[in-house]
């Protein structure tokens, strides 16, 4: 392959545009060496820098999944200001749903870039030697990178792979896993039981490694890795491990906002790193869904009581009448991507609901729903079987995770689970579908990514 091909190949295929940052964005931390070759990475300082830049940690989550989610619409003015691509992923359009990831900035890259750091960090630290002295700071950083890896090919597995089946998990497609730095090494795609195990062991091993609090969510946490893990074993379907890591996380950090202390007549009312934030994620920038396009979908928005002040704080109405969110946790229009303890309050209550603890499970649910109404107007929840325990369950957990790119993931798995739900969108005139269990919602890998490594393509 000749040598401009080469270059190509390893930004799209193990993305090597972190290393401006490992050469220049330390200031005095890197010298770069004669032969040109990545830098070397030999103190735990340089580590941690990388591991505080959010370009490559907290930025860039795939918003491709809240894109084709059924939480909002766009009006075909909004929707011929689209780029082709961003069109074609709204309509489910079985191909080029990404631009090319050599030319512009996509999830495909953003994603493995922040793979690439992590695990040059993973590389570089067991040439680092761990004595008394360093040893906490030691393990947190390893401990951080582990944890971040593992979220980054959770959400990439959400996006470009099915939802987890244990009956076809070994054949089914999942995602590269680069476990080495060397970009020199081909691509291979893992299968979805090989993602989600590793996905499962960077977790776990992160867990002793990592601090109960660190010094702002910007950084891992224990809590984070058990929140991660309940979020992948609730992807999975494994519900009985998905319940116990959410209440690992809630035994540590439980604390929840009081929807009526929040300031109502601000534009986006939620402060970055507010009290529920366990780690801050922040979503790719995507025209799809920014607020200016987004239009949240009536049946929703009119599925909140009146009482319910996530109806205000949440959405807010535009001139046409139509509504907007504007209830990221980062208080901007850019979506929030990362863990909060309301999402653990859901993940537990879930799965009490489906182990038959139905108690348990209402109070769990109603813990969370307390604080989220106008002064002293709500009146707890109750259920008479597990099944309608559930039913109310999974409506809260749409009505309070909207728009945090949890929906896609949502729609797979329940599809999975028999509940036949169908998406549909009209633009000009015409109706697009996107039927329960297609092979659309494994959305295709970037052509050009395909084209370059010779991995399959998602099959249609």
């Amino acid at each position: 392959m000749k040598t401009v091909n080469n270059s190509l190949k390893t930004i799209l295929l193990y993305p090597f545009f972190a290393a401006p940052f490992l050469l220049s964005g330390c200031g005095d931390f890197f010298d770069e060496k004669s032969d040109k070759k990545l830098v070397l990475m030999d103190k735990l300082e340089h580590l941690q820098a990388l591991l505080d830049n959010p370009a490559y940690v907290n930025s860039n989550y795939c918003t491709a999944g809240e894109a084709s989610s059924d939480n909002f619409y766009l009006t075909d003015g909004n929707f011929l200001t689209l780029r082709e691509d961003e069109q074609n992923q709204y309509t489910w359009n079985a191909s080029h749903v990404f631009s090319e990831a050599a030319l512009s900035a996509n999830t495909w890259r953003g994603t493995y870039s922040s793979i690439y750091t992590c695990t040059s960090i993973l590389d570089a630290i067991e040439k680092i030697e761990k004595n008394s002295i360093n040893e906490a700071q030691w393990s947190s950083i390893k401990g951080q990178a582990l944890a971040i890896r593992a979220y980054r090919y959770l959400d990439a597995v959400l996006i470009w792979s099915p939802a987890y089946d244990r009956q076809t998990s070994s054949t089914d497609l999942g995602i590269p896993l680069r476990l080495d730095p060397d970009f020199n090494l081909p691509s291979i795609r893992a299968s979805v039981e090989e993602t989600y195990n590793q996905i499962i062991r960077d977790a776990k091993t992160s867990i002793p490694l990592l601090p109960v609090a660190n010094i702002n969510a910007y950084r891992a946490s224990k809590p984070f890795a058990y929140g991660l893990l309940a979020r992948t074993y609730l992807a999975m379907r494994e519900y009985e491990q998905a319940g116990l890591y959410a209440d690992s996380c809630l035994q540590l950090r439980n604390t929840l906002l009081d929807f009526n202390t929040i300031n109502q007549s601000t534009p986006y009312p939620f402060a970055e790193l507010n009290e529920e934030t366990i780690f801050m994620g922040v979503a790719f920038y995507d025209m799809i869904t920014m607020d200016f396009n987004a239009r949240i979908d009536p049946s929703l928005y009119d599925s909140y009581s009146n009482n319910d002040l996530r109806k205000t704080l949440f959405f807010a109405p535009n001139d046409d009448s139509s509504i907007r969110f504007r209830g990221s946790y980062i208080g901007a229009p850019t979506l929030f991507m990362g863990f909060s303890t309301s999402e653990q309050y859901l993940v537990r209550a879930e799965c009490l609901a489906r182990s038959g603890r139905i108690d348990e499970a209402m109070e769990t649910l109603n813990a969370l729903l307390d604080t989220r109404w106008s002064g002293d107007t709500f009146t707890p929840l109750g259920a008479n079987s597990s099944g309608e325990a559930l039913q109310i369950i999974l409506q809260e957990r749409r009505k309070e995770l909207v728009m945090r790119g949890l929906r896609w993931m949502d729609l797979k798995r329940l599809n999975k689970e028999g509940a036949d739900i169908t998406l549909t969108r009209t633009v000009d005139g015409q109706t697009y579908q996107l039927l329960p269990n297609d092979p659309r919602y494994a959305l295709t890998i970037p052509e050009d990514v395909i084209a370059l490594s010779g991995m399959p393509q998602n099959p249609r």
